[in-house]
């Protein structure tokens, strides 16, 4: 599995390295943000972690920019530290972000656990559920969604997310449960980099967003998916 590293420092950039090929992947690297879009494209990228201070292209302009073309995951590593900028990275389709200085043992964990949840979400699920007289179609295997037979990509953490609620529909889950099933572990603060997800995938699969027939909001409780599976599946 191949991982690119986009990070201008050297020193954080040599650390990363070292600890990432130790752990037995390939390792690429860019120090500028049009160096690391030319990799993406070029070649077949696993994770990319991506610092967002970085030169000619931001990091925000290359996560908006793999959007368009991948749904590789994204690790965020960067020293804009407020929740506002960690909810505008999760915004742009990061799948987690971790603020500087970090320590490397939590940035290895929290990457193996969402290379551990991508693994699940393929093996657990059936590999396609159709919804609203499939309107909606989740294809487990390739990780595709269709919305009116149009293909909408996903980041994984949105999949994930909306992985968790098809599975019961019309349960309500609270914004600390999903961030652990999604995450892996609680949030700490208001919950907002949840509801930026869910912002997201409401943006993705519902005709409006604004009045969502999917995902539903239980005003004080959380999130529900209110759908439930097309018969004779």
């Amino acid at each position: 599995m191949a991982i690119l590293i986009v990070e201008d420092e050297v020193s954080i950039r040599d650390v990363l390295k070292s600890y990432f090929l130790k752990e037995g992947w390939d390792v690429l690297t860019s120090s500028d943000g049009l160096d690391a879009m030319k990799k993406i494209r070029k070649f077949k990228i696993d994770l990319v972690v991506l610092d967002l201070m970085i030169p000619k292209l931001s990091g925000e302009e290359v996560c908006r920019e793999i959007r368009t073309i991948s749904n590789v995951p994204v690790f965020i590593i960067s020293a804009k530290s407020r929740e506002e900028d960690m909810i505008n990275g999760l915004n742009l389709g990061a799948d987690d972000y971790i603020t500087k200085p970090f320590r490397i043992k939590e940035v290895l964990a929290r990457i193996n656990a969402l290379l551990r949840r991508i693994e699940m979400v393929t093996k657990e699920s059936k590999k396609i559920l159709y919804f609203n007289h499939k309107s909606l179609v989740i294809n487990f295997e390739t990780k595709e969604l269709l919305v009116s037979n149009k293909v909408v990509n996903l980041t994984f953490t949105e999949f994930k997310i909306l992985d968790a609620l098809v599975k019961k529909p019309g349960k309500v889950f609270s914004r600390q449960d999903l961030t652990y099933i999604v995450q892996g572990y609680r949030f700490i603060g208001d919950g907002r980099t949840m509801d930026a997800h869910i912002k997201n995938l409401r943006k993705k699969i519902e005709e409006d967003p604004k009045n969502p027939k999917y995902i539903v909001t239980k005003i004080g409780s959380g999130y529900k998916f209110n759908c439930h599976l097309d018969e004779a599946q």
